[in-house]
């Protein structure tokens, strides 16, 4: 049983005790140079609150409950902004909280963090004294301390059987979300961590590659040494000697004094080579050395230095393919895919997006000044139904803007900024009908062209090519219609098939200009091509 699971029971008994629409637990995280509030399990509350970080000067609620010494109830009139306003689960439109009660935790005399209950009832906690309020804590407390324990002895024991030896400190970043996809990954990490086995990472661009890197040093036994990071996309082959392997004064021209390079600086640590799959072809038969002795010479210098590294890889690329295409070396690949990691993409991590999305709002909220961003109903299922091409980098830029225009349009003076699809930007835009381009000038491309435009009922009646004016050479012969039994996925991937196939028709086959059309990265348009069988 894990951990949110046992917290999550624990809520589930609050529940039973106090009648209430939700319950939160939220821990104060330690070492934060502010106090910061996470939520560690929610009952009543929608995924997203899972992904928010509160920082407490900015939340006059929970400030005053943590320095309280044994909990209060606030008033119906109050007058502060409730940090879960808009976040209640179910709802079919924004609401707000009418009654808040809650109490600090304590676990062997420290704040642990807060227990926060709420109800749309103004009268909902009347029967709540402080004697049951005081019952209820002592519960939640022993319960967290029991947790703690197993926690400590868990960790204690993996580090001992992986160490041999005494543990020693260090807290891994964490990796959010709770789909079978993320929890595989992060079991996956954790055997893989405490050993000493070259890593390649793998994944889409914007999946979290790095993240995956950083808990997997936090883990191991090196977590106490530096993890040096490299971006072999940015290495040009004159200078990636010197970026690698350091180099000594006058090796050549511009080499004025001696360079440490990335080997030495990771020595007993690891080192991250990311973007492994562009390193030109001459640098890996160097790289390749490196790895299979451990020995390190500088550019003009005789002496060889023993170093001892591990290294992690990662890439975007499929490494088997560009070996058989000659522009990988096999030798290199199986050096380094000793213990490959697959990163899912966010679209097969469902309802993760909510809890990413709800830290990325928390953190425009604090960036803008904003009062409570919160995703509406309607916008929550766009974003689970959008397929994420550019993945959590994708949502991370997304949710940004979204932020901006929403503040804009609704200003700073509600309860909350709505989060409405129309921020977000997923949904075309509505077809101009007085702006019908001619047989001689190619169609206006909506906000997302890979999107289907809305389509006329009068098309749907007539049938295929009704509605395009039955014009021969503008493509309209070519449109796809759905078939009955045709769901909406398939229809979309089939509508981006003959996107794709006719903007390469259009730029002769070019893969660069057809993703400037569609405003997509290459790598991600020539992913989506492949994923849909496009012949590139």
């Amino acid at each position: 049983m894990t951990t949110e699971l046992r917290y999550r029971q624990l809520l589930a008994a609050v529940r039973g005790l106090v009648r209430c629409d939700a319950a939160a637990l939220l821990r104060l995280l330690p070492d934060e140079r502010l106090p910061v509030l996470q939520p560690v399990a929610v009952d009543g509350l929608s995924e997203e609150t899972l992904g928010r970080r509160f920082l407490v000067e900015a939340h006059p609620r929970l400030a005053r409950l943590l320095a309280s010494s044994d909990g209060l109830r606030f008033p119906p009139d109050a007058g502060l902004p409730d940090p879960y306003d808009g976040l209640l689960e179910h709802q079919q439109e924004l609401e707000a909280v009418h009654d808040c009660m809650g109490a600090p935790l304590r676990v062997e005399g420290r704040v642990w963090g807060l227990i926060t209950l709420d109800a749309m009832d103004p009268q909902a906690f009347d029967a709540v004294d402080g004697t049951r309020l005081a019952a209820l804590v002592r519960m939640l407390e022993a319960g967290i301390a029991a947790e703690e324990t197993i926690v400590a002895m868990a960790r204690r024991a993996q580090r001992e059987q992986a160490l041999a030896r005494v543990a020693r400190p260090g807290g891994p970043r964490e990796l959010s979300g709770r789909s079978p996809a993320m929890v595989r990954l992060r079991q996956e990490i954790d055997t893989v961590a405490a050993s000493d086995l070259t890593v390649l990472i793998l994944g889409e661009t914007g999946v979290g590659k790095e993240l995956v890197a950083e808990r997997l040093h936090a883990r191991s036994i090196r977590s106490d040494r530096p993890l040096v990071q490299i971006n072999c996309a940015a290495l040009p082959e004159t200078l990636a000697d010197s970026e690698l392997f350091g180099h000594k004064r006058g090796a050549f021209t511009g080499a004025v004094a001696d360079r440490i390079g990335k080997f030495e600086l990771a020595d007993g640590g690891t080192l991250l080579l990311d973007e492994i799959g562009e390193l030109p072809l001459p640098v890996q038969a160097k790289l390749l050395r490196v790895l299979q002795s451990g020995d390190v010479q500088r550019p003009g210098s005789d002496r060889v230095q023993k170093v001892d590294v591990r290294v992690l890889a990662a890439t975007n690329r499929d490494l088997r393919e560009e070996v058989a295409r000659g522009r990988f070396r096999a030798d290199l690949y199986h050096r380094l895919s000793v213990y490959p990691l697959r990163v899912p993409p966010l679209r097969e991590r469902g309802r993760d997006v909510l809890t990413l999305a709800g830290g990325f709002l928390e953190e425009n909220q604090h960036r803008l000044g904003a009062r409570n961003l919160r995703l509406s109903p309607a916008a929550s299922r766009a974003l689970i139904a959008h397929d994420w091409p550019g993945n959590v980098r994708e949502l991370e830029h997304l949710i940004s803007r979204a932020a901006l225009r929403a503040l804009a349009e609704a200003g700073r003076g509600g309860r909350w900024v709505a989060i409405e699809p129309e921020h977000l930007g997923l949904v075309p835009m509505a077809a101009n009908p007085s702006a019908s381009p001619g047989p001689d000038k190619a169609p206006e491309m909506p906000c997302d062209p890979l999107r289907p435009a809305p389509v006329d009922a009068a098309d749907l009646r007539d049938g295929p090519g009704a509605g395009a004016g039955n014009g021969a050479g503008n493509g309209a012969d070519r449109t796809p219609v759905a078939g009955a039994d045709e769901g909406l996925r398939e229809a979309t991937e089939r509508f981006q098939r003959q996107w794709i196939e006719d903007a390469l028709r259009r730029h002769g086959g070019a893969m660069a200009a057809a993703a400037r059309e569609a405003a997509m990265d290459r790598s991600n348009f020539l992913r989506l091509a492949k994923r849909l069988g496009v012949k590139t």
